[in-house]
């Protein structure tokens, strides 16, 4: 997989993209990911990249020509399954989405600013609009970090167990259940026993019926989502 970001501020990436599992995928060369400053794209002495909105208002607007010149450069050099916009009033980004788009070979994202990019890129050039949430960032980087991350985790040979991802929470519309490590016992704290008994269906049972609980708990918007009954437990059980 190879992911391009374009930003204002790439030095807000820098971080991310050299440490942990995403590290280890460039390493592994099972995915790449290269940050393009939108500055290198803008002409004039000051390399501006935002002007102010038409018809008046608060905050400044990312200029057309310094993102379609970015843009179109990169299209030069490879043919993208998804030019990705991320904003507030994109889809709220989650698991299905990420999963999906793990099957890609080729991404762009472009990290919004100030009070966003002029409507006619979105209209030209955008294929998917994203939202990691119902807030506002000062950037898109963040969001853009948050999406490479989720989906490069995915992609088979990045995790040293590729088992592991299909359990994370929100795979199934349920949250995770609880684990634990050694000791057994601590502080007067034990592990359940089920899960020392080595007994692999009675473990896989404790835990699908703990994930349900927790997510009937901490998530009813999840639960309902999942298509799973009270009733369903034990037949459901992985």
């Amino acid at each position: 997989m190879h992911i391009d970001i374009i930003s204002v501020v790439p030095g807000l990436l820098e971080g991310p993209f050299s440490h942990s599992i995403l590290k280890r995928a460039e390493d592994k060369g099972i995915a790449r990911v290269r940050v393009h400053n939108l500055r290198d794209y803008a002409t004039g002495k000051q390399k501006h990249v935002d002007d102010y909105a038409f018809g008046g208002g608060a905050g400044m607007v990312m200029m057309i020509e310094p993102i379609a010149r970015c843009i179109e450069a990169l299209q030069q050099e490879r043919t993208y399954d998804e030019i990705i916009y991320v904003t507030p009033d994109g889809k709220t980004f989650d698991q299905p989405m990420a999963n999906t788009l793990s099957m890609k070979q080729n991404i762009l994202i472009l990290c919004g600013h100030y009070k966003g990019v002029d409507e006619r890129i979105r209209q030209r050039y955008i294929t998917q609009e994203i939202s990691i949430g119902d807030y506002v960032l000062s950037g898109g980087e963040l969001a853009a970090a948050v999406i490479t991350d989720a989906v490069i985790r995915l992609i088979p040979g990045v995790l040293n167990d590729e088992t592991s991802a299909l359990t994370d929470s929100f795979q199934d519309h349920l949250l995770a259940p609880p684990v634990y490590t050694r000791p057994a016992e601590w502080q007067g704290m034990e592990v359940p026993e089920v899960l020392l008994s080595g007994h692999e269906a009675k473990i896989n049972e404790w835990r699908f019926e703990a994930s349900v609980r927790r997510t009937q708990e901490r998530r009813p918007d999840l639960w309902a989502k999942s298509g799973l009954e009270k009733g369903e437990l034990k037949s459901n059980k992985k």
